[in-house]
């Protein structure tokens, strides 16, 4: 079933729909960037976390609950209990745990569940929002399961009831979950869209230096905001245009391009980072780095829909950069 209603929920003109992209799988052209201006340098620094011995990253998990636990257990966060072991160690998964599969509130109360066990550890599981997330509090359910709506057809009404009411009846359930004050809306506001941990980044997309004149702690709190909401509103647009840091595909599709990995490195030496780590785009080969690996790509395909591809992670830890793979 595909569902586009970001027209009738947030703002009920033409316009507000073309906020909302078609997935990039299936080629079709997204809005126009958002011409941005310089801004002053950015005091909120909220997205920026010390540095850690060991850091891992996972990739997009997609509603596939079996591919999020043999990450983790891969990574060395969980027991064969799924319960923290990690101690100190700091995992970043970089977003896309909605869509496609069959078992996103169980993926997504095993994560919030370990945020908590890892914090008490002395450790941290960060976990980011990426464009699946932001197209659920558009209201974008084309890539939901009918499980996916199954999940969520209980779901206690938080407002909007009439905009709700306007809806196919097997997609009410959902809309009341993940449109913006919703209970699941609520909870994705909680994660930011990008961070960085020592001088690491790491975002679904990609950063860009548009980004960084905009503020990338401006993002992470208009997100929240916009989430969190009561009313029903379009997306800020730096979330939905084509190069949102959520969307932009400039360092993963392929090999970039020398103006690309220019690029990469300025904002790098902007954040006083050495690495971006992205997912997003599936890499049939495998987790790879590129620009002289100042972009690591991490989207290896674990779930089901992508063929359950091999488990792999990356590892950053004493300096040194690697990826783990499952025997």
């Amino acid at each position: 079933m595909k569902l586009w209603i970001v027209a009738l929920l947030a703002a009920g003109t033409a316009s507000a729909c073309s906020k909302t992209e078609p997935e990039r799988a299936t080629r079709a052209a997204p809005p126009a960037p958002v011409a941005t201006q310089r801004a002053p340098v950015e005091t909120d620094t909220s997205f920026r976390f010390p540095a850690a011995e060991r850091v891992v990253a996972i990739g997009d998990l997609h509603g596939d609950l079996s591919a999020t636990k043999r990450a983790l257990r891969l990574a060395g966060a969980t027991d064969e209990n799924d319960r923290w072991k990690g101690g100190k160690l700091v995992v970043v998964q970089t977003g896309d745990q909605l869509d496609r599969g069959d078992d996103e509130p169980d993926i997504l109360a095993l994560l919030e569940r370990l945020s908590t066990e890892a914090k008490a550890a002395g450790g941290a599981l960060h976990v980011l929002n990426g464009n699946h997330e932001v197209m659920n509090v558009q209201g974008d359910f084309r890539y939901v399961t009918e499980d996916g709506f199954h999940d969520y057809e209980k779901t206690p009404s938080a407002g909007h009831e009439r905009e709700i009411q306007r809806l196919p009846p097997e997609s009410r359930g959902r809309a009341s979950a993940f449109l913006a004050g919703g209970s699941a809306a609520r909870r994705l506001a909680e994660r930011p869209v990008v961070i960085q941990v020592g001088d690491s980044v790491f975002v679904h997309g990609g950063v860009r230096e548009q980004h960084l004149d905009y503020g990338l702690g401006r993002i992470n709190r208009e997100s929240r905001q916009w989430m969190q909401a009561s009313a029903l509103a379009p997306a800020p647009e730096i979330l939905t245009n084509e190069q949102a840091p959520i969307w932009a595909r400039l360092y993963s599709d392929g090999a970039p391009s020398s103006a690309a990995c220019g690029e990469l490195s300025r904002v790098l030496a902007r954040l006083n980072a050495k690495r971006l780590v992205v997912g997003h785009t599936v890499q049939r080969q495998g987790i790879n780095s590129a620009c002289d690996a100042q972009v690591w790509r991490i989207d290896v395909g674990l779930s089901k829909h992508y063929g359950a591809n091999p488990t792999s992670v990356l590892e950053i830890a004493g300096g040194e950069v690697r990826v783990l793979r499952a025997e």
